[in-house]
């Protein structure tokens, strides 16, 4: 079903000028760089791109500030992200028609996505009171070991369209409490949410007196991404994308000694065992494969079925594949918003070719929608398939609504397949077994960085690590320690004594 018609380009633009003047940004355009809006494929401003003097610039102001940064209490600096969470709150109805208008998030979505960033201001601004280290015994008397942790430098922050402001706001609010600051060169998709989070961020540094130049933003195309790869004074490349961007990064960071925070490909399952309980899946499901039109890291792209539950399940979620409401994400009651563009809906329905030329069989969805309104536009239904096996297509990630289904015999059978694939992002499991749930989380079970039970593989909440193993990345953001990234440890060792002991008992003079 498709939900109310579609607002014009000039509408959308109106609203995003609107939404950018309440926030503090005004539009100046230029050449470089193009804002387009995925609800019509059309031009919202034409920005100007930053050169590589900008470059340069952002770089070496950030790199000063950090040596003023460093020394500022840690809950000092935790004053200025408690700013920007208050000013997120006032302004998440306009960061959110931002992440709407150019993204194509229905509108749930894009305000949880705000939501998202005010926890992890909210989560940032306690860390600034528990930026812990260890005291350690010492096997000499009169002498104290002790792990103290310091600010790192520069952090540069490079992030996809997917998630524009969220993935920002992890790093971020993280870094600048651990005394680090960040430039940051977001996707080219989304740069009018770019603006906004910056600017927001700058009326905080003012109004709590930090120095602005603690965050610089950057906007342009891969080459910019590429200078911050490469420049030796950015301590730290936090780069969100494909498995293809991180194999680039990655060497290129670690050829001049620098560290990487890596959060790539995602090809998640989930299990749905015999004992599942099909009224908690199937919504748990649905919203994992279809959510954000099958454009998070994190969407369910492989459904691992008990072959004697899988006629049942595999109905049930045709019907409800067949009503989920395709269109307007500004509706209310649209549940699937567009693709990115149309690239992406080519590369959906190569993927599809594909997969039926291997036999699998499309059981529900796949046709494009409001194609008459907005032909520039890539709108279309999410997609259920029936294989056989796990064949190429099914190992590889596409970034769109694509849900493969398979079954399975016995519960090693399932991890086997579970685990059979290049990435290691999300998984999960349904079902009331608690021996079956216990394998799925042991060592034996899941080698995803986020292991789950009766939910599926999406809407990690910000108190949780979030990251992923194999060829998603190894990096780890958001909550638990994740913090340690931005930061590097010492080792202390302190002599109280009088006299001189060398460890392991060893003699000299």
């Amino acid at each position: 079903m498709t939900s109310t018609a579609l607002p014009g380009t000039d509408e959308l633009r109106a609203r995003a000028r609107t939404s950018l003047r309440h926030i503090g940004v005004d539009v100046a355009e230029g050449d470089g760089l193009h804002a387009r809006t995925p609800l019509t494929g059309g031009q919202l401003f034409g920005l100007a791109a930053a050169t590589d003097a900008d470059t340069e610039a952002a770089v070496a102001a950030a790199r000063t500030a950090f040596l003023a940064w460093r020394t500022t209490p840690a809950p000092h600096r935790g004053e200025l992200v408690r700013r920007l969470g208050e000013l997120l709150r006032e302004h998440k109805g306009d960061l959110a028609d931002l992440v709407t208008i150019e993204a194509g998030k229905i509108r749930s979505e894009a305000l949880g996505e705000v939501q998202e960033m005010i926890d992890i201001c909210d989560f940032a601004v306690g860390l600034s009171r528990q930026l812990y280290g260890r005291t350690i015994a010492s096997e000499r008397p009169g002498h104290r070991l002790a792990e103290t942790w310091h600010p790192l430098g520069v952090v540069g922050v490079v992030s996809a369209f997917n998630f524009p402001a969220a993935v920002w706001s992890w790093n971020t609010a993280v870094a600048l409490v651990c005394g680090d600051t960040v430039v940051w060169k977001p996707s080219e998709l989304t740069p009018l949410t770019s603006l906004a989070c910056a600017r927001l961020l700058e009326r905080a540094a003012d109004e709590v007196g930090a120095p602005r130049d603690v965050h610089r933003l950057l906007l342009g195309d891969r080459a910019v991404g590429e200078r911050l790869v490469d420049d030796p004074r950015v301590a730290l490349v936090s780069a969100t994308g494909s498995t293809r961007m991180g194999r680039e990064v990655g060497p290129r960071v670690a050829a001049r000694f620098g560290r990487s925070l890596l959060e790539l490909g995602g090809n998640n399952a989930a299990i749905v065992a015999p004992s599942a309980d099909l009224d908690l899946a199937v919504p748990a499901i649905v919203f994992a494969a279809a959510g954000t039109a099958g454009q998070r890291c994190t969407t369910l792209r492989r459904l691992i079925v008990h072959r004697d539950i899988a006629d049942t399940l595999v109905e049930r979620l045709t019907g409800a594949y067949t009503r989920l409401p395709v269109g307007n994400p500004f509706d209310d009651t649209t549940l699937v918003g567009p693709l990115i563009s149309t690239a992406a809906l080519d590369a959906m329905r190569h993927a599809l070719s594909r997969v039926q030329a291997q036999g699998g069989k499309i059981l529900a969805g796949g046709n494009r929608r409001l194609a008459e309104a907005a032909p520039a536009a890539a709108y279309t239904e999410p997609v259920l398939v029936r294989v056989d096996e796990q064949s190429d297509v099914v190992r590889e990630e596409t970034f769109a609504p694509i849900l493969y289904v398979l079954t399975y015999d016995t519960l090693e059978e399932a991890i086997a397949l579970h685990n059979d694939v290049p990435q290691g992002l999300s998984s999960s499991i349904f079902t009331r077994d608690q021996r079956e749930a216990e394998i799925f989380l042991s060592a034996a079970g899941s080698d995803c960085g986020i292991a789950n039970v009766n939910i599926g593989t999406s809407g990690a909440e910000i108190g949780g690590a979030f990251g992923g193993e194999k060829d998603t990345g190894g990096g780890r953001e958001s909550g638990s320690d994740a913090w340690k990234s931005y930061m590097r440890s010492a080792t202390n060792t302190i002599n109280y004594s009088t006299g001189l002991s060398l460890a392991q008992g060893v003699s000299f003079l």
